[in-house]
């Protein structure tokens, strides 16, 4: 039996709420008690509520099993920002269920081909500079509707930019912005967790020709 089919048998076996011992376990599926031993680290490293010890038995707890869901990227959106809030907060033991909610997902995430494995991992990315970020995303929304002008800082370089804001963009893992960067006279966009300041500046632009979101998109066309 292969060790994923072992792990989903156990699973099955541990939900009807009753005490399965180890030994008992390992007889059934042709394995050693260490092997069981194992699994059940294994099971619990995975989000299953395994209870037990050794030498005592194991089962697991009840839990939601959600069906498949199909996501648009507006509500994984949603649902990284939300995360990322609970993550960062005081409530308790909720920024540890954040965290374990977002490793599943990071789970099943299909990868992009643009980006290294675990470049922007939705666990361990999202929790960490990320929040600082996210402090800045009404601004920013509100600064693109209103044409308004900003001065950020960056927190990988530390510089500091007067952009036009044009774009948020979000990628199923990591948020970038698109900018009219005034400072260097040219597009540029850079990942919205790397905004270390962010502050509007009075007055609004005005869209030219070369400078407009419709310039850059038909750059990259």
């Amino acid at each position: 039996m292969k060790r994923a089919d072992r792990l989903y048998a156990l699973m099955s076996r541990l939900k009807d709420g009753r005490l399965h011992t180890a030994e008992a376990m390992a007889q059934d599926l042709g394995v050693s008690v260490r092997t069981i031993y194992r699994d059940m680290e294994t099971l619990a490293a995975s989000g299953v509520p395994v209870e037990g010890a050794r030498g005592y038995g194991y089962t697991a707890r009840s839990a939601v099993t959600l069906p498949p869901l199909n996501l648009t990227e507006r509500e994984l959106e949603a649902l990284h920002l939300g995360l990322a809030v609970v993550g960062e907060s005081a409530m308790d033991d909720l920024p540890d269920a954040a965290r374990s909610l977002s490793a599943k997902i990071e789970a099943v995430l299909p990868e992009d081909t643009e980006s290294a494995p675990n470049s922007f991992g939705f666990a361990t990315h999202l929790f960490a500079e990320a929040a600082q970020g996210f402090a800045h995303m009404p601004a920013f929304r509100a600064a693109i509707r209103s044409r308004q002008r900003l001065a950020v800082t960056l927190s990988s370089d530390g510089s500091r930019r007067v952009v036009r804001p044009l774009q948020l963009d979000y990628w199923g893992r990591v948020w970038t912005c698109t900018v009219w960067d005034e400072t260097a006279e040219a597009f540029a966009r850079f990942r919205f967790d790397q905004i270390a300041t962010l502050n509007v500046l009075p007055g609004l632009f005005v869209d030219e020709p070369g400078k407009r979101l419709s310039d850059y998109k038909r750059h990259q066309s």
